[in-house]
This record gives structure tokens, C-alpha cells and sequence, in this order.
């Protein structure tokens, strides 16, 4: 795996974790984020490079900035 692949499956696990951590379920987190629940399966799984609007959308959703929702270890 290269690193940006690793990347994204760290940025996916991340948002997978804070949202489960919210007790949002991924297809009504997906639904109130305005974005497809195919399309958060696909982010949270590093399956896909999400876009900064998309981003932008989860982080509203966690309630925290974009600069805060890619703070990965």
C-alpha cells in the first residue's frame, strides 16, 4: 500500500470512528450530510479521495472544522 492509499484509509477510519462515536448510524449521517451513502461507505473504507466540499460536509456533521476532522496520527 503507498501512503497516499494510506492516507485515505486513516482519514476513513477516522471519520468511521467519530461517527459511530456519535451514535450516527452511516446511512442517516450520510442522508443529513447531503452527500450518498455509497459515497461515505466509499470515504470511510479508503476506497476513494473525497473532496474538499465533501469533507467539508462531514466535518459539519461532526461538528468540528475540516482542519480538526484531518488531524490523523
Amino acid at each position: 500500500m503507498n501512503t497516499k492509499e494510506e492516507y485515505f484509509q486513516k482519514l476513513g477510519d477516522r471519520i468511521k470512528k467519530l461517527r459511530q462515536e456519535r451514535g450516527f448510524d452511516q446511512k442517516s449521517f450520510a442522508f443529513d450530510c447531503e452527500i450518498g451513502r455509497t459515497q461515505l461507505y466509499m470515504i470511510e473504507n479508503g476506497k476513494t479521495n473525497p473532496r474538499l466540499l465533501t469533507l467539508k460536509k462531514i466535518a459539519k456533521g461532526l461538528e468540528m472544522s475540516v482542519s480538526e476532522l484531518l488531524k490523523i496520527v
